[in-house]
């Protein structure tokens, strides 16, 4: 029996895809990337843009005409959202963004009646769904996810509703999954979750206790998290990023939009001016830090004077890369009440700010042409700590370290030579 998955979307998707697809070879399946040759399809959506859900709907109607035969299973935020308007697209099975260590069972449920399966849960009710990978294939650096949810309720943002109440993996879970992981040889992981900052809520142990804890093993080298709200920034866990040298000095700090008007729209939880301080408290701490952030361009109100403040912000605060994205209207939040700026506009200000970006990826990697550092060999790449993928200039064993001598940057591609 073979089985296919397509991953749109986050980071979290791709774990408990990565989970699912476990399962599966667990009970016998074997992974294929031939669509026309799989038993089971699954399609883990996404619907944080509209751009998220039309892709999302493509890829569905794409392997239901791929391969009619299979029992294909749709799930994830898109599904969650658009579970009527979506249900009639020729999948077998279709759940929300609950259950997916069920998909399994709900298959051989299926394969034993024939009749489809739709099962949604409310996701402001439910506890912390247990996963776990035991390998990454192919990876070098291994994901866990710990987190789950959102309660901010940001006025731009559909995933609370999606997603659900925070919620997170017990530590002790947590501690057992990474330490196997580090048996196997991964020497960096990856923590990440939906409001991944947010770890241990309501529980005796947050974030930087787990760091704390998991810094213990030996042979695990580095630990990154995948993003980090600024006011999870707090003094318990700036200490630990200070003494801690296994944390990795690359935080993806998501600003929205350095504008105080702008950002109260929001319903962001902080002042641009609180943002700025927190991110100089940072560099003061480890100076080799590379912040990078998100960036949401043409809000809801965002005239040209505020687009032109935003631009100078951006350079200030001197981010390393900013990952854009124009504002996408989800009905449901309070943005999409709001008047809206027009596509062109955004379309506008988008591309100027991501040539600005690329302006400022561009003078941060220069910044270290002639120096040596230490990278984690990927293919025939690899990454530094502070997340530069440097291109090697010659075939080195993956999932190993080597010190490489940055050389040359070319835009955004940084090429090294291997000491």
């Amino acid at each position: 029996m073979k089985l296919y998955t397509k991953t749109l979307g986050c980071k979290v998707n791709a774990y408990e895809t990565e989970a699912v697809e476990e399962d599966f070879i667990n009970h016998g399946y074997e992974l294929t990337d031939d669509i026309t040759s799989a038993d089971v399809i699954i399609i883990n959506t996404c619907t944080v843009t509209n751009q998220a859900d039309a892709k999302s709907r493509k890829e569905i109607r794409s392997a239901r005409r791929l391969n009619e035969s299979a029992c294909l299973v749709v799930c994830g935020c898109s599904s969650e959202h658009h579970k009527d308007a979506i249900k009639d697209l020729g999948m077998n099975i279709l759940i929300g963004n609950h259950g997916k260590m069920e998909i399994y069972n709900l298959v051989q449920e299926y394969n034993k009646t024939h009749e489809n399966i739709y099962k949604f849960t409310d996701m402001r009710k439910v506890k912390f769904e247990n996963m776990d990978i035991h390998k990454m294939v192919g990876k070098t650096r291994a994901f866990v996810k710990i987190q789950d949810g959102c309660n901010n309720f940001c006025a731009f943002c559909i995933i609370p509703f999606m997603r659900g109440n925070i919620r997170s993996k017990d530590i002790n879970i947590c501690i057992d999954e990474i330490k196997e992981l580090v048996n196997q040889g991964y020497k960096e992981i990856v923590l990440t979750g939906i409001h991944t900052g947010s770890y241990g809520d309501g529980e005796d142990y947050d974030l930087t206790d787990l760091i704390h804890e998991i810094s213990k093993f030996d042979g695990l080298e580095r630990i990154r998290i995948s993003s980090i709200e600024i006011t999870e920034l707090d003094d318990k866990f700036l200490k630990e990023f200070k003494d801690n040298k296994k944390i990795c000095p690359h935080l993806h700090v998501p600003v929205q939009c350095p504008n105080d008007k702008i950002l109260k729209l929001m319903n962001r939880k902080y002042t641009l001016d609180e943002y700025k301080d927190k991110i100089n408290t940072l560099r003061s701490l480890r100076e080799d830090v590379n912040i990078t952030t998100d960036l949401i361009v043409g809000f809801p109100y965002e005239n040209d004077e505020d687009f032109d403040s935003i631009m100078e912000e951006c350079k200030k605060i001197g981010f390393s890369k900013i990952h854009t994205f124009p504002y996408s209207k989800r009905d449901g939040t309070k943005a999409s009440t709001f008047e809206q700026v027009k596509d062109d506009i955004k379309k506008d200000r988008t591309d100027k700010m991501l040539r600005l970006s690329d302006i400022l990826e561009s003078k941060y990697y220069q910044s270290y042409i002639g120096k040596t550092l230490r990278v984690l060999v990927e293919k025939d790449y690899g990454l530094t700590d502070n997340y530069i993928k440097v291109e090697l200039d010659k075939k080195c064993k993956e999932n190993t370290f080597v010190d490489v001598k940055i050389s040359e940057v070319e835009g955004t591609k940084v090429k090294g030579i291997v000491i």
